[in-house]
């Protein structure tokens, strides 16, 4: 079960996880809401472990059949303190969610892969509470659903679908006045963080945070800030004054953390940038204490030069793998922390610096261990496969809320917003298309313009910060062939993947970085499923198609990096180089020798 903190970096102690039985019924006549169940649930129901939804066996129920619409039921006891506020977390509902409380309607979502929270302030009483949630799914491929099946049954490279509660479900209590969001941008050339911070106020009060930075058990500074709206934002200096050569970047060698408190304060404000910290303090002895909350941080800069991808201002060279963080009895939900943890180390030992998680936005505490451990990560939308005008708000919405959300992740180094001309299947002639992933590059560097932006992974780039190449050709002598001479693909004088070309029509290479972002994908024969081109008998076999392709790319001098398709098999897909269960096919040394060059 998953019953850490859900929202690492914005932790606070005074919170309650709701993960576990649940009442569940089906309502596959739509009628739940005109009938009245979040009034009176029905009687008739069923049990369900939430977070897993009921198409996985962890559930408790595992029917794979697709019901559009389910609702879910927890009785439990609240006491709120007088003055406090009540919010209720949901970190993923997949797609359309309404909530109520006591029969009340408490806010809704539309969006499987981002958070959202409702203030059930209004709504709780002391004692018994009755929360009950609809969540309302589809088949339509208008809405983004990355790798979740729209037919009954499996195909191709699409799996059984995700329908409802997939992601923790928990309760905070905070203050009327608290902090409801941070974004931190580190600038190591400067030795600064900048803060942009969102405070609820149920009043017009001026407010005041200390801010302290620490490092290990080293405080590296403390600062008072003076807060007179909603929105504050701020610079603070890593460089101790104490310590001027100690400021810690952030890379896969040396994953430093930075760990910053804040405590927000009511009363009467101080001076901004006061030069006397303590005696600051000192000043508002008087104020009260209405808030505060643990975060990290990373000083780490990814970025571009020429054809080179640095971190850190250094050259970075990425041995990526594909991640579609599947389990087999709990589907996209990781069964368990120790789970999470265990991919991640399984990816490492075997030589990769980085992942791709593909069609999926994971769990936010698979990104803190990413964070914690040194893990690069490209986060990536889920597609749709339909291109209309309804399509392009849901994405644009959903896909927005994601960048906010995992903003502050230092694993998080690229942005990949479309794969494979999924959803925008005609780009590479149709303009409204174009315009369209234009767009939303824009829009991404809008409120980031620090990470990599990558559109359409694959193949049929228009504007893109990386132009990226899928090719899963089976031979080493045919891939140095096939890419020897750069200016054939890269200015779409050479057709390559199923006769795609690098950059849409009307577009062109501007000297940017060059990956292979998926190649691979070896399965071996005997089993039922499919993997990438023909199946291989032995492990000898496969070690020697995976050095002869592996070798053949890192050969390439004008590639930045790589992603080999994958790390798990996923229901019918058999080209993990782990089974589903996470039990290695071939040798791990072998294949972390290969990537690492050795």
């Amino acid at each position: 079960m998953l019953n850490g903190y859900p929202r690492p970096q914005l932790k606070r102690n005074n919170w309650r996880n709701l993960n576990g039985v649940w009442d569940f019924v089906f309502d596959d006549d739509k009628e739940g809401e005109k009938e009245g169940w979040h009034n009176a649930f029905p009687k008739k129901n069923q049990k369900i472990t939430v977070p897993y939804t009921y198409e996985t066996k962890m559930s408790g129920i595992g029917e794979e059949t697709f019901h559009p619409l389910v609702w879910y039921r927890k009785n439990l006891e609240i006491f709120p303190e007088a003055g406090k506020r009540i919010l209720l977390h949901f970190e993923g509902v997949d797609y359309e969610a309404k909530v109520w409380v006591n029969g009340y309607y408490a806010g809704g979502h539309t969006g499987a892969y981002s958070r959202f929270t409702c203030d059930i302030t209004d709504y709780v009483r002391n004692g018994s509470n009755e929360i009950v949630v609809s969540a309302l799914d589809s088949q339509s491929c208008v809405q983004p659903r990355g790798k979740q099946r729209w037919k009954d049954e499996n195909f191709g490279c699409w799996y059984v679908q995700t329908t409802g509660i997939w992601k923790t479900v928990w309760l905070e209590e905070v203050d009327q006045t608290y902090i409801e969001s941070v974004k931190i941008t580190p600038d190591i050339d400067r030795a600064v963080a900048s803060f942009e911070m969102k405070i609820h106020r149920q009043v017009d009060e001026e407010c005041s945070l200390i801010c302290n930075i620490s490092l290990g058990d080293r405080l590296v500074s403390r600062n008072m800030i003076d807060i007179r709206s909603d929105y504050a934002e701020f610079e603070i200096s890593v460089a101790d004054p104490d310590h001027p050569w100690e400021m810690k970047v952030w890379s896969p060698a040396d994953p430093c953390l930075y760990s910053v408190n804040f405590e927000l304060l009511t009363g009467f404000g101080v001076e901004a940038d006061c030069s006397d910290a303590e005696k600051a303090v000192d000043k508002i002895f008087s104020n009260k204490d209405v808030d505060k909350v643990e975060s990290y941080f990373a000083m780490r800069k990814i970025s571009i030069e020429g054809d080179k991808i640095l971190l850190n201002n250094l050259p970075l060279y990425q041995r990526l793998i594909l991640d579609q963080g599947y389990w087999e009895e709990s589907h996209l939900t990781p069964p368990s922390e120790e789970a999470i943890i265990k991919d991640i180390d399984l990816i490492m030992a075997a030589g990769y610096n980085g992942l791709r998680k593909h069609q999926k936005v994971e769990d936010e505490r698979f990104l803190y261990w990413c964070d914690v451990k040194g893990l690069l990560v490209w986060c990536e939308m889920p597609s749709q496969y339909i291109f209309n005008d309804e399509g392009m708000q849901r994405f644009t919405g959903e896909w927005i809320e994601i960048v906010r959300q995992n903003y502050n992740h230092p694993c998080v180094i690229t942005w990949t917003a479309f794969n494979e001309s999924w959803g925008i299947e005609r780009i590479y002639s149709n303009v409204n298309q174009q315009k369209f992933t234009e767009g939303i590059y824009s829009l991404t560097k809008a409120y980031d313009p620090m990470r990599p932006v990558i559109v359409n992974d694959g193949w049929e780039h228009t504007c893109s910060d990386i132009l990226t190449l899928h090719d899963y050709e089976e031979k080493g002598e045919a891939f140095a062939e096939r890419y020897k001479d750069k200016d054939l693909i890269v200015n779409n004088k050479l057709p390559f993947n199923r006769d795609r070309y690098a950059t849409a029509l009307g577009y062109s290479y501007k000297g940017q970085p060059v990956i292979m972002s998926e190649y691979g994908g070896i399965a071996f024969s005997g089993g039922e499923g499919w993997g990438y081109g023909g199946q291989v008998k032995t492990q000898e076999e496969f070690i020697n198609r995976f050095k002869s392709i592996t070798e053949a790319i890192r050969d390439l001098d004008y590639n930045a990096g790589f992603c080999y398709t994958q790390v798990t098999d996923v229901q019918q897909e058999i080209n993990g180089l782990y089974t589903i269960d996470r039990k290695a096919k071939v040798d791990i040394d072998k294949i972390r020798k290969i990537n690492l060059g050795e």
